[in-house]
């Protein structure tokens, strides 16, 4: 039986700001946009529904590694089923429970806004459980940036935006944006660290597929474009230049990358880059705030 604290490191709490952030920012959007009436209430809602997905998400790639054997000689954070810390059982159980709850909270959002975004939230969790899961999960191809992207970025920021005010603007177009290209940063992050033991055990990540130059190259890229976004924002306030208060952090995120760093040593890289990408969108929510 795994211990509470195995448990929510199995959960991989590094990963929560790819969940709070969107929402963060999203509010901020939502708060400059002239003559729309808020609906504040709903923000703790597209939180947890947030929350829930990452966790869930988590979980569900546990399990989906663990019983392919993908996670027997990975290098980082605890695995609850490669690790026979946990029951392979256990933790899909666990990964339901997560999106059980997320599906109820959008559920709450879908019935007071929009019923079209109960589809939505079925892509997601659909998305979620086959990014490792089912026989041919689009993780293991290449593909998985691109899914963090749209869900975590465009779908988590526009999708706040448009709960809380029913409509999306181009301010909250360009944060989803911003936000979808340092959630992708930190699996980019993440796959270059997992290069030698994804090739071995046959997931292609898009790391694999970029080889190590070029995937350092992707994540210093897509670090750069939340601050060209911050830059471009200043057409709706010049206040959205607090968002460069994230690059020191942005810069600290990529070194381990830029210094050829392997294995346990890029794990600060997904640290950084997940923190930036909070104080990013903490800052530029302010920011838009106060314009």
């Amino acid at each position: 039986m795994a211990t509470a604290t195995q448990w929510i490191e199995g959960a991989r709490p590094r990963t929560l700001p790819n969940a709070i952030a969107p929402v963060v920012v999203a509010i901020g959007a939502a708060a400059a946009m002239a003559d729309t009436t808020v609906t504040w209430w709903k923000a703790p809602v597209a939180l947890l529904v947030s929350l829930a997905l990452i966790v869930g998400v988590n979980y569900s790639n546990d399990y989906s590694d663990g019983i392919r054997g993908t996670d027997d000689e990975r290098v980082g954070p605890l695995r609850l089923v490669g690790s026979g810390a946990a029951s392979p059982g256990s933790v899909r159980t666990a990964a339901v429970v997560c999106f059980a709850i997320a599906a109820v909270a959008g559920l709450v959002l879908a019935v007071t806004t929009a019923w079209w975004l109960v589809v939505v939230g079925a892509v997601c969790i659909a998305g979620a459980w086959f990014y490792t899961g089912g026989t041919k999960p689009y993780g293991y191809s290449g593909f998985g940036e691109i899914a963090v992207f749209v869900f975590f970025g465009l779908v988590a920021v526009c999708g706040t935006q448009f709960v809380l005010t029913d409509r999306v603007d181009l301010t909250g177009l360009a944060c989803a944006i911003a936000v979808g290209s340092f959630s992708s940063a930190v699996l980019v992050a993440n796959n270059i660290r997992d290069i030698p033991s994804d090739t071995e055990s046959g997931k292609i990540t898009l790391a694999v597929r970029l080889g190590d130059p070029r995937s350092r190259g992707l994540h210093a890229a897509l670090l750069a474009v939340p601050f060209v976004v911050s830059v471009a924002l200043v057409l709706q306030t010049p206040w959205s230049l607090l968002g460069l208060v994230a690059f020191p952090l942005a810069w600290k995120a990529n070194a381990p990358v830029r210094a050829r760093a392997h294995g346990l040593a890029l794990i600060p890289a997904l640290r950084d880059t997940g923190l930036a990408m909070l104080v990013w969108s903490v800052a530029t929510a302010v920011g838009l705030i106060l314009g």
